[in-house]
């Protein structure tokens, strides 16, 4: 495969184990500045949100519609049935949420342009956001295990358990017992672009047929850490996730951040 996988100059430290796949396949990685764009063939990215605005922005015009990015809606998680989130969520404004006195779990829908996290009440959040900024707010849910999947087409072509009780501990699926579950619900799941991340917690211990699977969230596979996956096929996803036009599905025009990359 040809082309060129571009990255932040600032390489985020999860780049490693992607950009050597994407070598072995061929392709160029290079520091995302606007000469090797206008020089690249087929252009992919992996790296930030804030970043790929700022790039798509300074593409030559007549190259804009050949760096397409793939991300969930913003509404794909509030919408879902509780029987697959297993707790409370809705999205409103960060204004709204500030005014919480209660204990809530807090994201930005992708933005990442605050720390996910539990917040003790609403005056632990960022001041220095605008109020109309979008979020989740969520029920406290502890998950006994967390699992990141790539999907592509419908389909789990790698992933990894990530954190065990809320702390970080990537393992290989191969390793975890709950596999197969695990990724047969997310291979499941409605509404989602073609090549995606979705993270899956489970609510009990390991091996536990009594233990529930519920969505954490939904992430941009052009954003998101490999943990202990298989990083070729993690690349394939991002791949489709984030790169020409003419790899776009017609069903996953949609899903194209459509309001900042101008296509």
């Amino acid at each position: 495969m040809t082309g060129s996988l571009l990255v932040p100059p600032a390489a985020l430290p999860t780049i490693g184990p992607l950009a050597r796949a994407a070598v072995d396949r061929g392709m160029a990685v290079v520091s995302a500045v606007v000469p090797a764009v206008a020089s690249a063939v087929r252009v992919h990215y992996y790296g930030g949100p804030l970043f790929a605005d700022r790039l798509v922005a300074d593409l030559r015009p007549d190259l804009r519609p050949d760096l397409c990015l793939l991300e969930p809606a913003d509404d794909w998680l509030p919408g879902l049935p509780l029987s697959l989130v297993g707790r409370r969520i809705h999205a409103t404004t960060l204004g709204e949420a500030r005014s919480r006195p209660d204990r809530v779990f807090v994201k930005p829908p992708s933005s990442k342009s605050f720390t996910a996290r539990v917040y003790e009440h609403g005056g632990e959040l960022p001041a220095d956001l605008p109020a109309d900024t979008a979020v989740l707010v969520a029920d406290v849910v502890e998950f006994a295990a967390e699992f990141r999947l790539f999907l592509l087409d419908g389909e789990v072509r790698t992933g990894s358990r990530y954190a065990t009780w809320g702390r970080l501990d990537p393992a290989p699926l191969a390793d975890c017992p709950d596999a197969a579950r695990v990724c047969a619900f997310a291979a499941n799941l409605p509404g989602l672009p073609s090549a995606v991340v979705v993270d899956v917690g489970l609510t009990g211990p390991p091996n536990d047929p009594r233990a529930t699977l519920a969505v954490v969230e939904a992430n941009m596979a052009w954003f998101s850490q490999v943990y202990m996956s298989d990083p070729a096929r993690a690349l394939d996803v991002v791949l489709r996730a984030a790169g020409p036009m003419v790899d776009v599905p017609l069903g996953d025009r949609p899903f194209l951040r459509r309001h900042r990359t101008l296509v």
